[in-house]
């Protein structure tokens, strides 16, 4: 398994009495600053995804987000993907740039260029995650401060 792909094994859809859904998603380790920018990114995110519902998530350490079932989940302030290098092929959306993991078909994205990265695992039977990308490139334009151009 390669590294980039923790968050699809870190996302699990749990339902706790009267079908309330509760995601349980797997915090990163952060410092201060990616914490506060993270915390920020994360309540501005929206209460619908690709038409799905905002879901609880556990643990609630502000910097994760998850919609739907199955979940579409969210982690701010992921360590920098190890499969990141000068030559990856990275998508734009909306002056964002993504590294979609696998390559081919891709099902996790993850924010580079910025001060704190953001991963977004959209699963595949929620079909092309376009309009995902187009709403969370708006906000991590927002709200997560690029680095110096040229670092990713």
């Amino acid at each position: 398994m390669r590294r980039g792909f923790g968050a699809a094994c870190a996302v699990a859809l749990l339902t706790a009495g009267c079908g309330a859904a509760n995601v349980q998603i797997e915090p990163p380790r952060s410092d201060g600053t990616t914490m506060e920018v993270c915390t920020e990114f994360v309540s501005a995110l929206p209460d619908t995804l690709l038409g799905t519902e905002r879901a609880t998530v556990r643990p609630d350490t502000g910097v994760t987000a998850a919609w739907g079932d199955p979940p579409i989940g969210v982690r701010c302030g992921i360590p920098r993907p190890s499969t990141l290098s000068p030559d990856s092929a990275l998508q734009e959306v909306d002056g964002v740039l993504w590294l979609p993991q696998p390559e081919d078909e891709p099902t996790l994205f993850i924010a580079v260029g910025r001060t704190a990265y953001v991963e977004l695992m959209v699963p595949p039977a929620y079909g092309p995650p376009a309009a995902a990308l187009t709403t969370l490139s708006a906000l991590v334009e927002e709200h997560v401060p690029a680095q110096p151009e040229g670092r990713l």
